[in-house]
């Protein structure tokens, strides 16, 4: 069994990210060939070419993620996380900039035999620097098996995420105009703190998970409550109490699967919420 504990580093400023800074945080990316315990049908193709394709077609890596693990062997082979945004992007020009969001592709690979090239919708907010995952009912992910022209199935697949991009904005446009109550806003917060926990006692409650870390999320609407929640949840930093009763501060979401899994399924609660406000 693997134990993961997500190592990551955020470009600054909006700089993209070399190879040698990609390397630092995730050298699961450069790895030189597939671990040894993949199936024979594996066919290995380095994310660092993928990359490298990507960025022939504008994609710059603004932040890299990688597991770790306790099995020794599979160091250097494990699940990895880029996340990339278009140079058009970068530079404010539409139609990737989303309201006070960017449009970004998530790309998530390991060498372990582990996952398939994974590309799923992205959203980077800019007021709080959140990195979000859209879910599969907004924008299907694209998945490619190691077999095959891999890079080009991953450049195709990236650009069938992009061109369904409006469809994350309507999506964001709705949930602003969506006002909720404070009662409201803590029902999302204690169906969000399921999500995370997982049927556990969670060591803070729903009032907390709510409570926005600055002014520009002090706002009664649907947008601003999923941003708010999203954020305390993933980053953590949380004082509460423990099941014990014992003082405790909540952990950083740990584990690139975790950190997909957590952010899709709070973006599938907001849709849902937004669906059951309207129908009230």
């Amino acid at each position: 069994m693997s134990m993961y504990s997500l190592s990551q580093f955020q470009s600054k400023n909006d700089r993209v990210l070399d190879d040698s800074e990609l390397r630092r945080v995730a050298p699961s990316i450069f790895a030189e060939s597939a671990y040894s315990g993949a199936s024979s049908r594996y066919t290995f193709i380095p994310t660092s070419q993928v990359v490298a394709a990507l960025r022939k077609e504008g994609w710059q890596p603004v932040k890299a993620a990688e597991s770790r693990t306790r099995i020794e062997e599979k160091n250097g082979y494990q699940k990895h996380m880029i996340r990339f945004r278009h140079a058009d992007s970068l530079a404010n020009n539409a139609p990737l900039v989303l309201g006070d969001s960017h449009a970004e592709i998530v790309l998530v690979n390991g060498h372990d035999g582990s996952s398939s090239y994974q590309i799923h919708a992205g959203l980077y907010r800019l007021v709080c620097a959140n990195g979000m995952v859209v879910a599969d009912s907004t924008i299907e992910k694209v998945c490619t098996r190691h077999t095959g022209d891999i890079i080009g199935q991953v450049i195709e697949g990236t650009y069938s995420i992009i061109d369904a991009a409006p469809r994350a904005a309507e999506k964001v446009a709705s949930w602003q105009a969506l006002q909720l109550s404070a009662r409201e806003r803590e029902v999302f917060g204690a169906a969000a703190l399921e999500l995370k926990w997982e049927g556990e006692t969670a060591p803070v409650d729903a009032a907390r998970v709510v409570q926005p870390r600055r002014v520009a999320d002090n706002q009664p609407n649907l947008w601003a409550t999923f941003n708010t929640v999203q954020e305390n949840l993933l980053r953590g930093g949380m004082r509460g109490r423990g099941a014990t009763g014992k003082r405790t501060t909540t952990r950083e979401v740990s584990g690139v699967s975790e950190n997909v899994r957590l952010n899709k399924a709070l973006w599938t609660l907001a849709d849902e919420f937004a669906k059951l406000k309207r129908a009230a």
